[in-house]
């Protein structure tokens, strides 16, 4: 795929890239799909075309009657690598509207749904100083509302990174009144005012440097073929698989796969994995035992 894509601009070579997604994913594309998408000349996207079957000569056929370019039987990608997780994280960009159906490379999209997500109200001026904060290493003054308080409250905070746990954004930092480092939802800081320099280094966070290893297989107690389908699900090789996370969001990361309850209190057909063996946490280079869960929120 590299070779076919050699000494071509990023700009030309990722219009054959988009050639390439329609004819793999829709079967076809035409001159006009390439104009709307990119905003280019009709010269310039029969060039694309004529590129195209220069450097992927069996890929696409022309089709006179229904005027576009078909993919051939032996059609194999050039300039992308197909995958399924680019096409279905369109579908949902555009379903939760992240992105404008306009803008994403599917042109003929399926009937589809996607379970919907409350909106979280992040303003774009505290993502904007948190972002500057975490940039230039300084601590910023928010004013946040914790539910461990009635009203909300000014602390100094060093943030160093953003988490998302799967269903909301959160800034990773210090907090100057706790001394400690914590989750700070993006959605619950009301405002910013003041900088000052940072108070400690992202290094000191342990629990975001570390990581956990989580081995996953499917529950005990369901059927050889239940079994066999729920490995296909998560990705299994040989009945398990590894999934690596940062300790900070161990927490999360369970409760989201359903591994924070106990197997047993649930039917296997509804909790469907289960944790293989004890957890453990890679620090430096060295492997140690982990048989607790880590949360710290305000």
């Amino acid at each position: 795929m590299a070779q076919a894509g050699a000494g071509l601009k990023w700009g030309v070579e990722r219009r054959l890239e988009f050639i390439e997604f329609r004819l793999f994913w829709e079967g076809g594309v035409n001159r006009a799909d390439i104009i709307d998408m990119f905003d280019v000349s009709v010269p310039q996207a029969s060039k694309d075309l004529t590129l195209y079957q220069e450097r992927a000569p069996r890929n696409a056929i022309y089709d006179k009657s229904a005027k576009r370019y078909v993919a051939s039987e032996s059609f194999t990608p050039c300039f992308l690598k197909p995958d399924p997780d680019r096409y279905l994280s369109q579908l949902r960009s555009v379903a939760d509207g992240i992105v404008d159906r306009a803008h994403a490379w599917i042109g003929h999209f399926p009937s589809f749904g996607v379970t919907p997500s409350p909106a979280r109200g992040i303003r774009a001026e505290v993502l904007r100083s948190v972002l500057s904060a975490i940039r230039q290493c300084k601590a910023v003054e928010i004013r946040y509302q914790s539910l461990s308080t009635s009203e909300p409250r000014w602390r100094w905070i060093t943030p160093h990174a953003l988490g998302f746990d799967g269903f909301r954004w959160h800034a990773r930092a210090f907090c100057g009144a706790d001394r400690t480092f914590k989750d700070f939802l993006l959605s619950r800081i009301l405002e910013t005012r003041a900088t000052k320099p940072g108070e400690i280094e992202a290094s000191a966070d342990i629990d975001w440097q570390d990581e956990v290893t989580l081995e996953i297989g499917p529950h005990p107690g369901l059927s050889d073929a239940q079994k066999k389908v729920i490995a296909l699900d998560y990705g299994m090789r040989d009945g398990k698989v590894r999934v690596k996370v940062r300790k900070a969001l161990l927490y999360y990361t369970l409760k989201r796969l359903g591994l924070d309850i106990d197997p047993n209190s649930r039917a296997p057909q509804d909790q469907q994995i289960v944790l293989l063996g004890p957890l453990a946490t890679r620090s430096g280079g060295h492997t140690n035992g982990l048989t607790g869960t880590v949360n710290a929120w305000a």
